[in-house]
C-alpha cells in the first residue's frame, strides 16, 4: 500500500483499498468515551435486583470502535496461536458539529461517519464495541460486607446509591470484585462503575442505525489499560500513570502493581490548544489544527506556534499535577514513576518535553500496535506509526474482544 500523502486520512484493511479523506478534523485527539451493551442483551445479562451494562465481560469476534469527538477509529484483530493480528483498520473524521463535549448533537452525521468507516474497511464482523467516559460515567472502587456473587448481585444496586451523585434509575451498573472476604467476617472490594443511561443510550444508538450490533460498553480508562498490557510488560514495582489526551477530556488511570488504583477525568484536551493558536494567532479552526500538527498556515510556520503550544502544555501538566497530588494525598503508595501518553494530542510538538522536565520521569508515547502482528502489504508501517496514539483507545476495546 501506499505511504498517505500528508494531510489525508489512510483508512486501511485487509485487501489493501485506499480512503482518502481530510484529516484536518481527525488528527485532533482521541475523545474519552465509555462503550455500553444495547437493549435487551443487557436486560438479559442484568441477574435480578440490577440493570448493568457489560463493561468486564469477554466476547468473541467484536469490532474496537472509539468515536472520539474529532474522528472515529475502528480496529478488527483476530487471535492466531495466542498473537494478535490486524485485520482491517480505518479512521474517519467527524465533523465538529457532530459531537461537542463528548454529547452526541447530530447523530446523522455520526452513522454517515460510521457507515463510509464500515464500507471503506470492507469490515463484515456485526458486533461492535464502543466506549464512552467524562462526567457522565463513575468509577469507584468501594468495600461491602463480604457475601456470596449472587447475594452482590442483588445488593449491589443498593450499596451504589451511597457512591453514584446520580439518580440510581438513570444510570446503568457493573462491577467487578477486586478482593474477596470471608462472609460474615471480612470486608470485599469492589470496583463499581456506572454511566448515565442517556449517554449510553445515544452512543449505542447511532451503531444501531448503522446497521450494526452495540454488542458491548467499555470505559476507556480500562481500554487503555488493556492495549498498555497486552503491548508492554507491566513494571509492577512501579507505579505507572497512563494518561490519555483527548479533545475535551484527559483521562488518568494510575496504576499500582499492574492494578488500576485511581483515576481522574479532567476536563483540559487538544481543544483548549487548537483555541489558543486560534485566540492568539488569528487562526480559523481549521487553520489552527493544521498549524498544531506542524503543517505551515499562511504565513505562520510550525516555529511561530511553539511558544503558544508550550504555553497550553504547561498548563496541561499543571492539571495534571493536580491529579497526582490527590492521588498521594489520599493513597499510601509511592509517587508516579512513569508516564505513558496516548491519544492524538500526545504528538502535539514538545509536550513530552513539558512533561518530562515538569514531573522528573520517563515519558513514554504508547504504542498500542507494538505486539500486533499484521502483513506488510495491507497497512503501510510509517502510515501506523503517525497514527498509532490515536488508536489506543479502539485496540484496547478489539483485544479485549479477542479470544474471549
Amino acid at each position: 500500500m501506499r505511504a498517505p500523502r500528508e494531510g489525508m486520512c489512510n483508512t486501511a484493511h485487509n485487501s489493501g483499498q485506499e480512503n482518502r479523506q481530510p484529516l484536518d478534523s481527525a488528527w485532533g485527539c482521541c475523545y474519552l468515551a465509555v462503550t455500553i451493551q444495547a437493549g435487551s442483551a443487557v436486560d438479559g445479562l442484568a441477574g435480578e435486583g440490577v440493570d448493568r451494562i457489560v463493561l468486564f465481560s469477554r466476547s468473541k469476534g467484536l469490532v474496537g470502535l472509539d468515536i472520539g469527538s474529532s474522528a472515529m477509529k475502528l480496529v478488527e484483530l483476530q487471535e492466531k496461536k495466542g498473537e494478535h493480528w490486524l485485520l482491517r483498520l480505518g479512521v474517519e473524521p467527524l465533523s465538529p458539529e457532530a459531537i461537542v463535549d463528548g454529547s452526541i448533537m447530530d447523530s446523522s452525521l455520526v452513522v454517515d461517519a460510521l457507515n463510509r468507516l464500515a464500507a471503506a474497511t470492507g469490515v463484515k464482523t456485526t458486533s461492535f464495541a464502543t466506549s464512552l467516559s467524562g462526567h457522565s460515567v463513575i468509577i469507584k472502587k468501594i468495600q461491602v460486607p463480604a457475601m456470596s456473587q449472587d447475594d452482590l448481585s442483588e445488593q449491589i444496586r443498593w450499596e451504589a446509591e451511597q457512591y453514584i451523585p446520580f439518580d440510581i434509575n438513570d444510570v446503568r451498573l457493573d462491577y467487578v470484585v477486586l478482593a474477596e472476604g470471608e462472609p460474615g467476617h471480612d470486608n470485599m472490594d469492589v470496583l463499581l462503575v456506572a454511566v448515565k443511561r442517556d449517554k449510553v443510550n445515544d452512543y449505542v444508538s447511532v451503531i444501531s442505525q448503522a446497521g450494526k450490533t452495540p454488542a458491548l460498553v467499555d470505559v476507556d480508562a480500562f481500554a487503555i489499560q488493556n492495549a498498555y498490557e497486552a503491548n508492554y510488560d507491566v513494571d509492577h514495582s512501579k507505579v505507572i500513570a497512563l494518561v490519555n489526551i483527548g479533545a475535551s477530556v484527559t483521562n488518568i488511570n494510575v496504576l499500582v502493581r499492574g492494578q488500576t488504583a485511581f483515576w481522574r477525568d479532567i476536563s483540559f484536551g487538544g481543544n483548549q490548544f487548537s483555541e489558543a493558536l486560534q485566540r492568539e494567532l488569528n487562526l480559523s479552526f481549521d487553520q489552527a489544527e493544521r498549524l498544531k500538527r506542524g503543517q505551515p498556515v499562511d504565513r505562520f510556520q510550525p516555529a511561530d506556534a511553539r511558544s503558544v503550544l508550550d504555553g497550553v502544555s504547561t498548563e496541561l501538566a499543571t492539571e495534571i499535577q493536580k491529579t497526582f497530588d490527590f492521588f498521594a494525598a489520599t493513597s499510601s503508595e509511592g509517587p508516579v514513576d512513569e508516564i505513558v501518553l496516548s491519544g492524538g494530542c500526545a504528538l502535539t510538538p514538545n509536550l513530552q518535553q513539558t512533561l518530562r522536565e515538569r514531573f522528573g520521569v520517563p515519558i513514554e508515547l504508547l504504542d498500542p500496535l507494538r505486539r500486533i502482528h499484521y502483513r506488510e502489504g495491507d497497512f503501510d508501517r510509517d502510515w501506523l506509526r503517525s497514527i498509532a496514539p490515536m488508536l489506543a483507545v479502539a485496540v484496547g476495546l478489539a483485544i479485549r474482544k479477542v479470544g474471549g
